[in-house]
């Protein structure tokens, strides 16, 4: 037995709407529409054809604490990105702040609109 693949990583969101901002509108994800009904309000977002993001509107058991400024210092998933240059720039003009990675590489991390740390990496 081995692992072969992450096919997706599951975020809480107190707020669909900032999410959807987020996730679909500033990245550009489309939602995947085959997502069940569930017991609990929910987004998934195609990230390929094989990997999503899954959002859960689920209280945050750790609502208030203190996160490291660099997201590369924090329990984060990598996501591979076309144009870095791109994305720094959409970060920007929404505002959202990023650390560049300390290593040179062409790699930035941010939190989502729930603190989530994310890092891109140019591929």
């Amino acid at each position: 037995m081995k692992l072969t693949a992450i096919l997706h990583t599951t975020f809480l969101s107190a707020d669909l709407a900032r999410s959807r901002a987020f996730y679909g509108d500033l990245l550009g994800l489309a939602e995947d529409a085959a997502r069940p009904v569930m017991s609990f309000d929910g987004i998934w977002y195609v990230v390929t054809p094989t990997q999503q993001i899954h959002l859960m509107l689920l209280p945050n058991p750790e609502a208030g604490l203190q996160r490291a400024a660099h997201g590369g210092r924090d329990r984060h998933v990598a996501y591979g990105v076309s144009d870095i240059a791109k994305l720094r720039a959409r970060l920007l003009a929404a505002k959202i702040k990023f650390t560049e990675s300390s290593t040179g590489r062409a790699a930035l991390f941010c939190r989502d609109p729930d603190d989530n740390a994310l890092e891109f990496i140019e591929e």
